[in-house]
């Protein structure tokens, strides 16, 4: 019924949003010994580092005669500093100025912003079938999301610089999901992601050395625990889990594949239920059906309709 090769990218996606939910473990485990900007570019760092040589590889053994551009470099310069680091950084600043449930809130924007944004710069539209998706996966999330809403303060002026900044890192993700899709129309995957990589850690190791002066000192006493949270969010956050993402971009419009981020809660919630033993309950399980069923829609559904013949009309 349904296209083995988009049934093959739902699960890739499903695979990446697993990756990316389990950042927040990782990140509370590197964070003991260091700071929050440390904590995003020294993984950031390594993860470069491992992909030079996986991208000169695939040059020599894939050559690609493509239409590459002179202002190309400018390009990834806009998504690596525009996304990729203001994604990273914003949402570091905001938490210390905002709250927890705001931030899980304001997170749930960011398929909205990306939707929006591939519009304007990819031209693409909502068919019924996104809308609905949309619709489901709403719901489920907020079923799972883990927003306190007797906390949830998103008007007070004490939390507005913080809100602030949580929105602008939802745009600046949304930006490097949608900008990516116009390189990869002359870059592979893995190119895309070392070449804006450049340019990240460009910009956060300057910013780094200025507001975590020590993080570098601090390198020898790290413990074996602190350098396995670095090795897995380097290789799986920031390297693996991207290509992916990115190669199903190649395949699916920014706006399908936008939609699976609504599984990073649900799969926040397992994870935490597995290492942290944390309960799960039912609505949360619920909640995870329901937006595992609009990524169902959006990705696998939409597209075997689509490939269905028009009805002749009847003479």
């Amino acid at each position: 019924m349904f296209s083995a090769e988009r049934l093959r990218d739902w699960i890739l996606l499903l695979l990446c949003n697993l990756m990316w939910a389990s950042q927040f473990v990782l990140v509370k485990i590197v964070q003991e010994q260091m700071g929050p900007v440390a904590a995003t570019s020294f993984p950031m760092l390594i993860a470069t580092v491992l992909l030079v040589p996986i991208v000169r590889w695939e040059a020599r053994s894939r050559p690609i005669q493509s239409k590459r551009r002179g202002g190309d470099w400018l390009q990834f310069m806009l998504i690596g500093v525009l996304g990729q680091v203001v994604a990273q950084l914003f949402i570091t600043w905001g938490l210390r100025f905002s709250l927890a449930s705001n931030a899980a809130l304001l997170m749930l924007a960011l398929p909205i912003a990306t939707t929006v944004m591939a519009y304007f710069l990819l031209g693409e539209i909502m068919s019924p079938v996104r809308w609905l998706s949309f619709a489901l996966a709403v719901a489920g999330v907020v079923e799972c999301s883990g927003v306190d809403w007797k906390e949830l303060n998103l008007t007070s002026k004490s939390y507005l610089i913080g809100n602030t900044l949580i929105f602008i890192s939802v745009c600046g993700s949304a930006f490097y999901n949608v900008y990516s899709k116009k390189l990869l129309e002359r870059y592979t995957p893995l190119q895309v992601l070392l070449y804006s990589y450049y340019f990240v850690i460009a910009f956060l190791i300057p910013i780094t050395l200025y507001a975590e002066p020590g993080a570098f000192h601090q390198i020898p006493s790290y413990t074996a625990k602190t350098w396995l949270g670095i090795a897995l969010l380097a290789i799986f956050q920031y390297c693996l889990s991207m290509v992916i993402f990115l190669t199903v971009l190649t395949r699916l419009d920014a706006t399908q594949a936008s939609l699976s981020n609504y599984m990073i809660p649900f799969f926040g919630l397992v994870i935490a239920a597995v290492v942290l033993h944390e309960r799960l309950t039912l609505s949360m399980i619920l909640g995870g059906a329901l937006v595992l069923l609009s990524t169902l829609l959006i990705t696998v559904y939409e597209e075997h309709r689509n490939k269905q013949p028009a009805s002749l009309p009847v003479p």
